[in-house]
């Protein structure tokens, strides 16, 4: 790695003022400054933290019903978890509500589902009120837990927002999530309603619900209700008579369906308000618990000023409720744009669904995981060829690290004038550390930029700041969004051994970084619980996956480490490849050549082997733990957080691997 510029593949037109400009301006005008471009207004952001938020705080227009006596003490160092806008008292669903026109404020589809509903800012608040209410009447009152095994529709939004607007706390997996995984999660936080549905519709099939459903509620002991959401089938095809406690959503909903204002019950900023789920790959899933002012203001900060939505936006993000982009989706309500929530293969009829989508509804802000980009690529999909996409301003992608050659497809084959924003933080921090940035250039490899009030940097071994190398990645300054604790976590061991063993007053988060000396981006080089460490030249994965991916014949990849009993490392990388390919030594050859040419003589795999299946979390996140411990032999705890739980066995006991 070097500090050289890579090919750069978008700029802004700076004759278009950025809701990032015009706050930076904002304040110049406050603080008597003169900040002249972002990188001046990121280094204040840091530097004056507490200054920063509590701007953000008042320029954000947040609807509250207390003002806050202090933002934060800036005597207490991120390990103090300290606690922000103190005396403040607010409510998410009412900031999130806070349009009631008749602009669109849900769009919904997906596989197998005819046509596209529509749910405008009015009635989505009158909506929100009946499920409020309905709650109450359940029992259910602030602090309680809601949870939904739900898909991504518009009525999870709603539970969602209802739970919320009585200050009870919600969490959700998707239906895709197995009996166990779920028991995992939701039996740790004892909830008191579940909402779900009778069945989905994913990559061509029904796939009936309510079989798994009977089972993880004899699992939770303490269940007032079991609210059923027809989704596929028709209520009157629908039994439910074998479900204890449980009542359809238009039964439960009637009585409350009132013409009057929605109660927003109004707690401290720090109130708890999502539960996160760790994914669970190496035990039983840590429960995150995040509060309602710091999830709010700093998912708004990334949607209003580095992702500049408006009003005027049509934003989506392909993903599901198990997953913590759903949650940040949701926020956009706060910008008053309208959503679009999108259930199903994404790949089904046809792998142009979500593209005839952007030109049907004129979505503006595209966000997907990095590995549909490839999946896209691999298939030959082009839609600059097949699509209008004038709308199309923006495409975000996270979930693992973005491939030089996805930035390519993305310029090449997709939309040359858009802004391509690669985004990284975390399910830890419900938000992220870097992302995009409409007033920087893209170049390709890079997320943009480190994020406005997170003081990222990257670390060496003994705790000093790199650049242009690999370093791990800390953040060193307090940021609202940490999680306030883990639940049942008694003196917050847990938590401590989380983000704060490896280096003293300093938040790790499990990443290896480069962060470019010239451009201010950062190049993500994979987990650092993955890290390869062969002759003790340390370097991650996603710097092999970035090289080998770029082959035709390579569908997908994982490489991972393989110790012997002298403690010695070498690198073993396992090579999807399409059908018709055989892992050849000329192939082979080419590949050593490439990394050779590209990293160094170290970097070279010491085994490369073909494999038929690599392994994902539910999320999209490859599992190389899971990988490393199965090739040593080892017990793999936690099979239910994979969604391709049976990948495992391929990489049990190989011969190759052997007497090492």
């Amino acid at each position: 790695m070097s500090g050289t510029e890579g090919v750069c593949l978008w700029k802004p037109d700076h004759r278009r003022k950025t809701k990032i400009d015009d706050f930076r301006e904002h304040v110049n005008k406050k603080y008597n400054l003169k900040l002249g471009d972002y990188h001046d207004l990121y280094k204040w952001s840091v530097d004056k933290y507490s200054e920063f938020w509590e701007t953000w705080w008042s320029y954000g227009q947040f609807i509250y019903s207390s003002p806050s006596t202090q933002t934060v003490d800036t005597s207490l160092d991120i390990t103090q978890v300290p606690r922000w806008f103190t005396g403040a008292k607010l409510n998410f669903a009412e900031n999130l509500l806070r349009f009631q026109d008749e602009r669109v404020a849900l769009y919904a589809t997906g596989e197998g589902q005819k046509g596209i509903s529509s749910t405008t800012y009015k009635q989505l608040y009158k909506n929100v009120g009946s499920y409020a209410r309905a709650l109450k009447g359940c029992g259910v009152s602030a602090g309680d837990r809601v949870v939904g095994y739900m898909p991504n529709c518009s009525q999870t939004v709603e539970a969602m927002l209802g739970t919320a607007a009585i200050g009870a706390v919600w969490s959700s997996t998707s239906p895709d999530f197995g009996i166990t995984g779920v028991l995992e999660r939701f039996s740790q936080i004892d909830p008191s309603v579940l909402f779900t549905v009778d069945a989905v519709v994913y990559n061509g099939k029904v796939h009936e619900h309510l079989s798994k459903v009977k089972k993880v509620i004899a699992g939770l002991k303490h269940l007032k209700k079991v609210v059923i959401i027809p989704f596929v089938h028709k209520k009157e095809e629908i039994d439910i008579s074998d479900i204890p406690k449980s009542v359809f959503i238009s039964d439960l909903l009637e009585e409350w369906e009132k013409d009057e204002p929605t109660e927003f019950e109004q707690v401290p900023f720090h109130h708890p308000l999502f539960i996160m789920f760790s994914s669970g790959t190496t035990g039983v899933p840590k429960c995150m618990v995040h509060s309602v002012g710091g999830t709010l203001i700093q998912i708004a900060k990334e949607h209003v000023l580095h992702c500049d939505l408006t009003r005027d936006d049509v934003f989506t993000y392909y993903t599901t409720t198990g997953w913590m982009m759903w949650n940040w989706l949701i926020v956009g309500l706060f910008s008053g744009c309208a959503l679009l929530l999108y259930d199903g293969s994404p790949l089904l009829p046809t792998p142009n669904i979500l593209w005839d989508l952007v030109d049907k509804l004129g979505v503006t802000v595209l966000g997907t995981g990095a590995k549909w980009l490839a999946v896209l690529e691999e298939r030959g999909v082009k839609p600059c060829e097949t699509h209008n996409l004038s709308s199309l301003r923006a495409v975000l992608s996270t979930g693992s690290p973005l491939a030089d050659h996805s930035f390519r497809y993305v310029y090449n084959d997709i939309k040359k004038d858009v802004l391509l924003g690669s985004i990284s933080g975390g399910t830890d921090i419900i938000s992220c550390f870097m992302g995009s940035n409409p007033s920087l250039p893209v170049y390709e490899g890079e997320i943009q930029s480190r994020n406005l009030g997170m003081a990222v940097e990257a670390w060496d071994a003994d705790g000093c700041p790199v650049y242009d190398v690999s370093g791990e990645l800390v953040c060193t300054r307090p940021f609202p969004s940490m999680p306030t604790h883990f639940w049942n976590d008694d003196g917050g061991i847990k938590y401590t051994k989380a983000y704060f063993a490896k280096f003293p007053r300093t938040w790790t988060h499990g990443d290896y970084v480069c962060i470019s000396s010239k451009t201010g981006g950062i190049t993500m080089l994979g987990r650092s619980d993955g890290t390869l460490n062969p002759n003790g030249v340390r370097f991650g994965s996603s710097e092999i996956y970035n090289i080998v991916e770029q082959f035709e014949e390579v569908v997908d990849s994982l490489c991972v480490g393989q110790r012997n009993a002298a403690g010695e490392e070498r690198v073993v990388l396992f090579l999807k490849l399409h059908p018709e390919i055989s892992l050849t030594q000329e192939f082979t050859r080419r590949i050593v050549v490439a990394i050779r040419t590209q990293l160094s003589a170290r970097h070279v795999p010491s085994v490369i082997l073909p494999i038929a299946e690599i392994p994902y979390t539910v999320s999209g996140k490859k599992v190389e733990v899971a990988v490393r411990q199965m090739i040593q032999g080892e017990a793999v705890k936690n099979r239910s957080a994979l969604s391709n739980p049976d990948s495992l066995d391929l990489y049990a006991n190989l011969s190759e691997l052997q007497g090492w």
